[in-house]
């Protein structure tokens, strides 16, 4: 259960889990970026050289805007690494800063880098928190449906408390 409601998942016996994402059916496209909603409102802008871009004050200043200042708005910057492959970093309203991974960021991201015109893609998507990947069937450039968010299932964190 999320925000934008339930989801199905799928684990194998390796501990990679298929996470199904939202339908999307309307993307608008601007010059140099596009805005989408995958469970959450995402800005998606590529660019050369994501490494060097400094996330917080660039996405905070999007996030920010007298656009989106009212509800905010995720900030993902995009480098094409190969035909279907990307690195993402993104900067992540609520949190007010540059998170590791974004699930939704990554399947806002992979779907605006649909490398098939019509049909089955698979975007392998970079992080400076991991590896994952999106699959998805791309209707029309503004419509993506069967979107399923993949990657491994891993132990991050234990804690106790003493009350």
């Amino acid at each position: 259960m999320a925000i934008d409601g339930e989801h199905e998942a799928d684990i194998d016996m390796q501990n990679m889990i298929r996470l199904k994402m939202q339908d999307v059916n309307k993307v608008d496209y601007h010059s140099g970026y596009a805005i989408l909603n995958t469970g959450s409102p995402h800005f998606v802008k590529f660019a050369n050289n994501v490494e060097d871009i400094d996330v917080v004050d660039t996405g905070r200043n999007i996030r920010y805007s007298k656009h989106f200042e009212k509800e905010g708005i995720n900030v993902n910057f995009v480098e094409t690494t190969d035909e279907d492959g990307i690195f993402v970093r993104t900067y992540e309203r609520g949190v007010e800063d540059e998170t590791l991974s974004c699930g939704t960021g990554v399947t806002a991201s992979a779907l605006m880098n649909a490398h098939n015109e019509k049909g089955f893609n698979r975007v392998e998507v970079k992080t400076p928190g991991g590896h994952l990947s999106v699959e998805f069937n791309k209707i029309d450039d503004e419509h993506f449906d069967n979107i399923w968010l993949c990657g491994p299932a891993v132990f991050v964190y234990k804690g106790e408390i003493e009350i």
